[in-house]
């Protein structure tokens, strides 16, 4: 079933019609929205993210592929007489604070895996709703950007590295400590408001790193875009340099440095250690 299927052109049909879906809500976005409760993750619903996952779930049926789904709005539903066969795990919208207030950043993430593990992950698929770029991977077969295979950045001097660092959180004052040392060695910090697709711009090289030991981030948010800089030849393990292998549910979160080689990743980990465990 894994490479049985062509799962990039799958991918690629879910992401066409998630952007057709989509148009209709852009015209709305501005205007006070209904109350569509609680989703799975945690996240108040929005109709523009369940008119994307509800684009996913059809695109799929209409493959006849029997799958479970893995959602951040709806959590776990089954489809097809064959459900556990494979798991897509899926943010129809990662990112939607920034596409509700007009920031252009934002994506939609798909991830297909053999188990409710985010190391089974073997197709992946990220693609930036605003500016069209897609990244893919399958395991074993690399990583691509609109077709044509991406590798990660060199750069191991954090002097010249940009690296995305995610503060968004009620702990922050927990979490600021370790990140000190990082922060003044670093020169260029960023965050764009959308894990998946920042993960992405490690993969490409893009930016040379991407943080986020807040404990707070969904796995379903990052399980695409995990496969996806690991197949580029990134680097991405847990704060504390075990391998990232979390469960796929919309409750499960994650915490984790992603970075373009081991130089770098290296050099974060030793400044981002618990206080206990620093030298």
């Amino acid at each position: 079933m894994v490479f049985q299927t062509d799962w990039l052109q799958i991918l690629a049909d879910c992401k066409n019609n998630v952007k057709e879906r989509m148009a209709p809500y852009f015209k709305k976005l501005g205007q006070p929205q209904p109350d569509l409760g609680i989703g799975a993750g945690g996240d108040p619903i929005k109709q523009v993210d369940l008119a994307a996952e509800k684009a996913i779930v059809d695109t799929l049926k209409e493959h006849e592929i029997s799958f479970t789904l893995i959602s951040e709005e709806s959590g776990f539903k089954e489809f097809g007489k064959k459900a556990s066969q494979c798991y897509v795990t899926t943010d129809p919208i990662d990112g939607t604070t920034n596409l509700m207030r007009g920031v252009p950043f934002y994506a939609t993430s798909i991830a297909v895996s053999s188990e409710l593990t985010i190391s089974t992950v073997y197709a992946a698929l990220v693609t930036d709703l605003f500016h069209g770029t897609t990244y893919t991977a399958l395991k074993g077969r690399g990583a691509y950007r609109d077709g044509r295979g991406i590798t990660p950045s060199k750069t191991v001097s954090l002097e010249e590295a940009v690296i995305g660092l995610d503060l968004n959180t009620y702990k922050v004052k927990k979490i600021a400590p370790r990140l000190t040392n990082l922060i003044q060695r670093t020169k260029h910090i960023r965050h764009f408001g959308a894990n998946a697709l920042e993960m992405c711009y490690v993969a490409d090289g893009t930016t040379d790193a991407f943080v986020d030991i807040r404990g707070k981030l969904r796995a379903t948010d990052i399980a695409a875009a995990c496969l996806i800089v690991q197949e580029a030849g990134g680097k991405i393990t847990t704060s504390e340099g075990k391998p990232l292998d979390v469960k796929l549910d919309p409750q499960q979160k994650a915490e984790f440095v992603a970075a373009g080689n081991a130089g770098i990743h290296r050099t974060i980990l030793s400044l981002i250690k618990p206080e206990k465990e620093a030298e």
